[in-house]
């Protein structure tokens, strides 16, 4: 069975972040831990959206190439129409259950970031999105804090 990992925008943001601090070292640390022993980590083109932004806004040049650097080290999968199908039934369903994750008229990337984690599980693969914000995303799939996910 193959692991796949998810990296949502928390963690990304925090391994983009230059300062060699906790918990940023940490999260770091993790990354090339998890890099190091083999696994398969993908960077969703919605999270890289969702940190790309602060960092332009912020004028964050060393995050900003850090990212980008992230972009050719692990597996990048870009926005698809099947992923936005997804996403907007995930959506939909969420709120038919009384169970939104954003407010209604936002674009609600976890529903997003789900979607894309989904149609990465075929069988013999388990995926787990790595996160900070576990609450919203494990109404879709296995979302964990970073920190507790282990090669």
């Amino acid at each position: 069975m193959s692991r796949i990992i998810v990296l949502d925008s928390g963690p990304l943001g925090m391994v983009t972040n230059p300062q060699a601090k906790p918990p940023y070292l940490e999260c770091q640390l993790w990354l090339a831990s998890l890099l190091d022993n083999g696994a398969m980590v993908i960077l969703p083109e919605i999270a890289d959206y969702e940190v790309r932004r602060e960092l332009i806004r912020a004028g964050k040049e060393n995050g900003l190439k850090k990212l980008d650097k992230f972009k050719n080290v692990l597996l990048y999968r870009p926005l698809t129409t099947e992923v936005m199908l997804l996403a907007a039934q995930l959506w939909a369903d969420a709120r038919k259950r009384g169970r939104p994750t954003a407010e209604p008229n936002a674009l609600d990337g976890d529903v997003i970031l789900a979607a894309q984690a989904i149609l990465e599980a075929h069988p013999g693969n388990e995926v787990v999105i790595a996160t900070t914000n576990v609450g919203h995303l494990s109404q879709f799939v296995d979302a964990r804090e970073w920190r507790s996910i282990q090669q």
